[in-house]
C-alpha cells in the first residue's frame, strides 16, 4: 500500500480548531498520527486519528482555569494538558507513551517543547509497563475471549463467560459502590429453570439499608452484561469480525511494544519488522471458518507471553519513574509559561 501524505493535513478547514480553541493555538507542543497509521497496520478503511499533547497555559498554573484536554469528535482528535499528560507517562498509559515513539513524518506538527518531551521519554519508562501493558493486553484478550464465546461456543459454555464477566464486574463493584458483605449478592450457575437452558445464572439477594442508587446501577451493569452475551446470531458477522481480528491484532502489538520498552528502554510504535504479522492477523489469516482462531494464533500469544515474562525478568528499568528528575523537568517547563517565554 502506497504511503499517504499528511503534510498538508491540518491546514484543512475541519482542523481550524487548533487555532482557535483557547486552549491550544501557540500552547501545542506537538500533533501526531494514532491508531494503525501510527503502528503500520492501517487499510483502506482505517480512520485518521490525531492525538497531541498542548502546555498548561499561565492561568492554569496559577490562575483559576484548568485544561486536562480537548476532544473533536468530528475529526477524531485529542489534545492533552501537559500536566495531564505527565501523570499518564508516568503511569506507562500505552495510548499516550506511543506517542512519544512515532516515526518523524507521523509528527503533524512538532516544536522545541514537543521535541524536549519526547528527548525526556526514558524519564517516564519503568517496570510499571509490565502492568499497563499487560493489562490492556489481558483486556484485548478477554474481547477476543467474550466475543468467540457469544458466537461459538455451547450455551452452557457461554454461560460459564457470562459468570467470568459477572464475577469481574463483582470485584469492580466493590471499589465503587458501597461495600456489601461476601454472600450479601452471591451468583452462581445451576442446572437451568429455563427450558432452552442447560444451565443459567441463579443470583441470592440479602441486603439492608443499601443505598438505592448504588443497587440500581449493580443491576444495570450485570444487565448489560447478560444483554450483550445475548446478542447471539444478531450481529454483522463481516463487520464484527474485522472488529474482531483488529483486537486480536492490537493484542500483538502490546506484547511486542512491552517488550521493546523492557528490552530496549525504547518507544518503537511504527511496527516496520512484524508489519507483515500484524497485518496478516487482521486480515483474518488466523480465523477459521467458525469465527474461531486457528492454534497457531495462540501460539503466537503463548510465545509473546514467554518474551514478555523473560523480558521483565531481565530488564534493568527502574521498578519507579525518579519523580525528583520529572518534577524537575515538568518545573522548568511550567516556569517558562508562567514567566510568558513561550512564543
Amino acid at each position: 500500500m502506497k504511503s499517504r501524505d499528511f503534510s498538508g493535513l491540518l491546514d484543512e478547514k475541519e482542523y481550524d480548531f487548533l487555532h482557535a480553541n483557547e486552549h491550544l493555538g501557540r500552547y501545542v507542543m506537538f500533533l501526531g498520527l494514532s491508531g494503525s497509521y501510527s503502528y503500520g497496520t492501517e487499510n483502506e478503511n482505517s480512520d485518521i486519528d490525531i492525538r497531541g499533547v498542548a502546555l498548561n497555559r499561565k492561568s492554569d498554573l496559577i490562575g483559576l482555569t484548568g485544561f486536562e484536554q480537548y476532544v473533536d469528535d468530528r475529526t477524531d482528535t485529542t489534545v492533552y494538558g501537559f500536566n495531564k499528560m505527565i501523570t499518564l507517562l508516568l503511569n506507562c498509559n500505552p495510548n499516550t507513551l506511543e506517542l512519544l515513539g512515532l516515526q518523524p513524518e507521523h509528527y503533524l506538527y512538532l516544536n522545541d517543547y514537543g521535541r524536549e518531551l519526547i528527548a525526556n521519554t526514558g524519564l517516564f519508562l519503568s517496570k510499571r509497563a509490565i502492568q499497563s501493558f499487560g493489562g490492556y493486553a489481558d483486556a484485548q484478550l478477554r474481547r477476543l475471549q467474550n466475543a468467540l464465546a457469544r458466537d461459538s461456543y455451547p450455551q452452557r459454555e457461554k454461560e460459564q463467560h457470562i459468570f467470568q464477566s459477572v464475577q469481574h464486574a463483582m470485584y469492580d463493584f466493590r471499589k465503587r459502590y458501597e461495600k456489601f458483605e461476601n454472600g450479601a449478592i452471591h451468583i452462581y450457575p445451576d442446572k437451568a429453570v429455563n427450558p432452552q437452558f442447560e444451565t443459567e445464572l441463579f443470583v441470592d439477594t440479602t441486603l439492608t439499608h443499601y443505598p438505592l442508587r448504588d443497587y440500581k446501577n449493580i443491576w444495570n451493569e450485570m444487565h448489560n452484561i447478560v444483554r450483550d452475551y445475548d446478542k447471539i446470531g444478531k450481529r454483522n458477522r463481516k463487520k464484527d469480525d474485522n472488529h474482531l481480528n483488529k483486537h486480536a491484532m492490537h493484542l500483538v502489538r502490546l506484547f511486542m511494544m512491552a517488550i521493546d520498552i523492557l528490552e530496549k528502554g525504547r518507544v518503537i510504535t511504527y511496527r516496520r519488522r512484524e508489519q507483515e504479522l500484524l497485518l496478516s492477523i487482521r486480515r483474518g489469516e488466523y480465523q477459521k471458518a467458525d469465527g474461531t482462531f486457528r492454534d497457531e494464533f495462540y501460539e503466537i500469544i503463548s510465545s509473546y507471553e514467554k518474551r514478555l515474562d523473560m523480558a521483565a525478568a531481565g530488564t534493568t528499568l527502574p521498578d519507579e519513574p525518579d519523580m525528583e528528575q520529572v518534577q524537575d523537568y515538568v518545573m522548568s517547563v511550567n516556569e517558562r509559561v508562567v514567566r510568558d517565554e513561550i512564543w
